[in-house]
């Protein structure tokens, strides 16, 4: 018999054989598994007794915590999509989003009570806001009154269609709008399995959620999670003294972390007065990590430290630079190169390095091509976006735009991106999306928005911009004029105004590669700057 493949199929299997482990960690609250089901069904009677219907979006704004966590198997449990949204958005950027998604409900913690008083007035298609830590004037009820509405019965997975959405997640794309990826309940099971048949071995493992759940690093991992039996710890807010002091506390045994991060708990004064013995893997996704940093998180933690590469189109974990037996190492340089890497593919998952033909360039780690993937983990696409989907999809390979060599082993390396998308610490900043909020100003001509090298995010974005001619303008007035219409994170940390035109193809198009040689090479290629 054929059975449906949905994620509601990992929470019952964790209630089912590990109903009295205490399975979620969240602040003060312990609660095993047969109390995080009960929650996430108590929630999904809450749901539907404010009108939520199958196929809704029910959106989050919130930092890591147990009700973010049960609202990934509550809205799926009646058939309605659970949309986490990036806390670091500004109210405008959060306002597109949810407008496009024509999100039912969203709940949020009272931290965001101030951006929530802009969205009430701008998103007509939300008809409950919802407090998770206590009334505010902002919400029509609580939380704790959603859990009160009583409790649906365990549905029959049977009657699940697979195929239907069960997560949206918006990130930019190549043209700075915003996307939203659609995740079926059959993708979403199938990573789960994926990731839980190379990783997650041990029931008596202790994962700490310390990549926002929002994030493509974090909310891969809640199913296998749930699946696997594993205590998962959320860790509210990044405090790299706060996660050395969980480690001991929790006797953490896994953890992800983007470079930023890893760099933080290297650096972290606290580091070595916290027993943190307990870790056996720290995984390192996000953005590009250098050797040495592998080697650093080795040395200080005494654990497997493994880079690894995805996207929010894939689910999201595509490769792991985890151990292959085929592989033999020339020295500890070589095995320290190896686990920096993006490395090899998970099971379900094809990668492939091809030209503009879409034919295999040769595996010399030399020949640079685009990344693409096929397999049980690729998006169903672009929500409202047929289009932008086509754009990506060659039939069933996904183009990622990141540009990369491989060897004969099939280990990616990326080393460059196709799309002019900067990862600062792990977030990806649309080049396009920031470029559009500068030439808002009234004082702006054109400007080009590139990456630049940075010691601590890896890479920042930097601003060239020139002026409409006999107009003022300092980086302290642009810098503020631009906070108020993009989130922090997205600002440029690099300002420079330039004298003369940017140079430009023979149609028209700033020449980006150019300016980005001055800071990546140290060559002056361009003009002056105020």
């Amino acid at each position: 018999m054929k059975l449906p493949l949905t994620p509601i199929r990992c929470l019952y299997r964790g209630v089912d054989l590990y109903g009295h482990k205490v399975g979620v960690v969240s602040g003060p609250c312990r609660y095993t598994y047969a109390q995080f089901g009960e929650r996430s069904e108590r929630l999904a009677a809450g749901l539907l007794a404010e009108g939520i219907q199958r196929g809704d979006r029910v959106a989050f704004l919130s930092f890591n915590n147990n009700q973010l966590l049960e609202g990934y198997y509550a809205a799926p449990l009646i058939r309605a999509i659970v949309m986490p949204l990036n806390v670091r958005l500004q109210a405008a950027e959060l306002i597109a989003i949810l407008n496009h998604a024509e999100a039912r409900m969203l709940a949020f913690e009272s931290d965001f009570a101030p951006q929530v008083e802009h969205l009430r007035a701008a998103c007509p298609s939300i008809q409950r806001w919802v407090s998770i830590d206590g009334p505010v004037p902002q919400a029509d009820l609580t939380f704790d009154e959603l859990l009160s509405r009583g409790r649906i019965e365990r549905p029959d997975f049977t009657t699940f269609d697979e195929d239907e959405i069960a997560e949206l997640f918006y990130t930019s794309g190549s043209t700075g709008a915003p996307k939203g990826v659609m995740l079926s309940h059959r993708t979403l099971y199938l990573h789960a399995l994926t990731v839980g048949g190379c990783f997650n071995h041990d029931d008596n493992g202790v994962e700490l959620h310390t990549i926002p759940l929002f994030h493509a690093n974090g909310w891969g991992r809640p199913q296998t999670a749930v699946m696997n039996g594993l205590k998962q710890v959320m860790v509210r807010r990044f405090d790299p003294a706060q996660v050395l002091r969980i480690i001991q506390e929790e006797a953490a045994t896994a953890m992800s972390l983007v470079p930023t991060m890893a760099n933080s708990l290297l650096n972290c004064p606290e580091l070595g007065k916290f027993d943190t013995s307990s870790l056996q893997e720290i995984h390192i996704g996000g953005a590009a990590a250098a050797p040495e940093l592998i080697r650093q998180m080795e040395t200080a933690f005494h654990c497997k430290v493994m880079a690894g590469y995805g996207l929010t189109e894939t689910c999201p974990v595509a490769t792991s630079a985890r151990t292959k037996g085929t592989v033999r190492y020339a020295d500890e340089e070589d095995r320290i190169r190896h686990m920096a890497m993006a490395g090899w593919p998970l099971p379900g998952c094809e990668i492939r390095v091809v030209d503009l033909q879409v034919r295999d360039v040769p595996k010399d780690m030399q020949s640079i091509g685009e990344v693409v993937i096929r397999g049980d983990n690729v998006m169903d696409g672009y929500f409202k976006e047929p289009e932008a989907t086509k754009a990506v999809m060659s039939g069933a390979w996904l183009h990622t735009g990141d540009m990369a060599v491989w060897d004969d082993e099939s280990y990616i390396h990326i080393v460059d991106r196709k799309k002019d998308i900067i990862i600062s610490g792990g977030e990806n900043i649309s080049s396009i999306e920031v470029e559009k909020a500068i030439c808002a100003h009234p004082a702006v001509f054109e400007c080009a928005v590139i990456a630049a090298p940075d010691p601590k995010w890896g890479e920042v974005p930097a601003a060239v911009v020139v002026l409409k001619p006999g107009r003022q303008l300092d980086r302290e007035q642009l810098l503020a004029f631009l906070g108020e219409r993009i989130a922090g994170f997205k600002v440029p940390r690099i300002v420079e105004f330039a004298a003369e035109p940017l140079p430009k193809t023979g149609t028209g198009k700033i020449l980006k590669r150019q300016l980005r040689e001055t800071y990546w090479t140290g060559k002056q290629v361009r003009v002056g700057q105020a």
